[in-house]
């Protein structure tokens, strides 16, 4: 990771000042000088806009307290269940849903499983399946992309992997963009159109130092404004935290207070000079597998493109189980969720990914 520079502020003052200096010893008239002074302050309202993460602070308030694609496996002899609009895991009049997708040993997405496929565990008790569908409904996603220095040979590499993503998700997705390197920034706040996120991406440079966990944290916020019930983080980083505010505790309770899906592109060095960078994989994978995303390493940045389309596909592919808890308690309590699956025959050893838990309603 590179250390802070001067700002290019800084730098275009001293610039103009010795400018200003040489131009009146060599008779250059004032109107010239004007000039060539105004033609230079264009070019540092330019610099400003390039990298714009340092006008956006990260708020410092405390967490507040809980409340058939490619690569796709169908099973056989089965019948895709009806698509419907369906949120994230959510409790209204006692029906909890719980979105979860089903891999293969080969990494692959298993669709069409049926509902006798599926055992739910409510704090260890089984439950009745009220619902079953599988869902295609937009989403609400924030990208929180790494801009600190370590990223300048894999930046052009990890903007095609965000391209890709977007590219390949629902039409009516939207989108917001967090870069982050010192400090977390909104670049690209909602939008649909992924021409502007391609458009602004280009414009941004890497340096500096990793504020991850003040990104994520940011991210997870700025998703309670989102337009859609079903809302996912996706994480492009390159390693450890070794700037932000915020600490791991901290993030680790926030997500898990929260409604949000996480996902996440590694693209770790081999040898990890730092104990944050060794650390960066463990952070990624654990609030990953909390929400019942993923966290996915890339081993050749080639890879990255497919790696982002397939986690668009997982997005587009879910399944959603509903029940009515057997034992209703209305305390605000954390409850632990357990999904087994019950393949049909044929079928080799799946995993089926999901959140880990949530928050009973208080009242």
């Amino acid at each position: 990771m590179r250390k802070s520079k001067r700002s290019s502020a800084e730098w275009l003052e001293g610039a103009n000042r010795r400018w200003r200096q040489m131009l009146s010893h060599v008779g250059v008239p004032a109107q010239w000088l004007a000039l060539l002074l105004l033609l230079m302050g264009g070019v540092e309202g330019a610099t400003a806009q390039e990298n714009p993460l340092g006008q956006v602070s990260t708020p410092t308030a405390a967490p507040k307290a809980p409340k058939p694609e490619e690569n796709e496996v169908q099973a056989p002899g089965s019948v895709s269940a009806p698509r419907s609009s369906v949120p994230r895991l959510r409790v209204t009049a006692n029906l909890v849903l719980v979105p979860m997708t089903v891999t293969d040993p080969l990494n692959r997405l298993v669709t069409g499983l049926e509902a006798p496929n599926f055992q739910v565990f409510d704090n260890n008790i089984g439950q009745v399946i009220k619902s079953f569908s599988t869902e295609d409904a937009p989403v609400t996603i924030g990208i929180v992309f790494d801009l600190s220095g370590s990223m300048g040979s894999k930046f052009a590499r990890a903007r095609k992997a965000l391209s890709e993503f977007m590219r390949t998700s629902n039409p009516a997705d939207e989108f917001f963009v967090i870069g982050f390197n010192d400090k977390p920034a909104v670049i690209v706040d909602y939008t649909s159109d992924v021409d502007d996120v391609e458009a602004r991406m280009v414009m941004l440079r890497p340096e500096n130092r990793t504020a991850l966990i003040d990104a994520v944290y940011l991210g997870v916020n700025k998703l309670k404004q989102a337009k859609y019930d079903r809302k996912a983080l996706l994480i492009i980083s390159d390693g450890g935290d070794n700037r932000s505010r915020y600490t791991q505790g901290e993030l680790r309770r926030v997500v898990r207070e929260s409604d949000v899906q996480i996902y996440s592109i590694g693209i770790f060095d081999a040898y990890a000079p730092t104990s944050e960078e060794e650390l960066g994989p463990v952070l990624l994978t654990d609030v990953c597998e909390m929400t019942g995303g993923r966290m996915f390493k890339v081993n050749d940045i080639g890879e990255m493109g497919d790696i982002a389309a397939r986690i668009s596909a997982e997005l587009r592919n879910e399944y959603v189980v509903g029940y009515r808890p057997s034992e209703i308690k209305n305390d605000g309590n954390w409850r632990k969720l357990k999904v087994r699956l019950v393949p049909p025959p044929g079928l080799p050893q799946l995993t089926v990914h999901f959140r880990q838990g949530y928050y009973a309603p208080s009242q």
